[in-house]
């Protein structure tokens, strides 16, 4: 029976795979669960290992996704520091968006724990919008919370004139914190 369970579990990871890999859409762990009728706790262990092999799945506030970054798919990328009030947030990923900019992460420094990292995948208006229903639906805290409102992103486009533009909006809004423009 041992042996059998194994087996039905390495099977069914290999789906999880296949789903992540062929979506560039979130998918929840609840929803991953009903596809392959197990508990939401079997899942999370099996993107656990699946993790633990190399595997390069994020965890976002919307579900999971397969992140591989590949050279044809090159983007230009970089960590800029901010900070607002929680208020301002739906503002900050707006401003991002809009200019066609990735939200890849939120990090933070943590007086005990060092630097925490919460990926977020955030590349468009839905998601935004998703992402603020989230925390207002279960109440959660933002990152940033536990720095006074300062934290960084990683973040990426197409081009760097995208991020120019993004982060001189975000200067403008007094979001962008000065030295991640020297």
């Amino acid at each position: 029976m041992e042996e059998r369970n194994k087996v039905l579990g390495e099977k069914r990871r290999k789906k999880i795979l296949n789903v992540l890999k062929a979506s560039s859409d979130p998918h929840s762990g609840s929803m991953l669960a009903r596809q392959m009728n197990v508990s939401r706790q079997a899942i999370v262990q099996d993107i656990s290992l699946l993790k633990a092999k190399g595997e390069p799945i994020i965890a976002t506030s919307r579900g999971y996704v397969y992140y591989e970054e590949t050279n044809e798919n090159q983007k230009f990328s970089r960590v800029i520091a901010v900070s607002h009030k929680f208020e301002e947030t739906g503002n900050e990923l707006y401003t991002l968006v809009d200019h066609g900019v990735t939200v890849r992460n939120v990090m933070v420094e943590h007086p005990v724990y060092g630097d925490l990292t919460g990926s977020l995948m955030i590349k468009n208006r839905l998601d935004v919008d998703a992402f603020l229903k989230k925390i207002n639906q279960t109440g959660a805290s933002l990152l940033s919370k536990l720095t006074a409102g300062v934290h960084l992103h990683t973040i990426e486009a197409e081009t760097e004139q995208q991020l120019d533009k993004a982060c001189q909006m975000l200067k403008d809004k007094g979001i962008l914190l000065e030295s991640s423009l020297d």
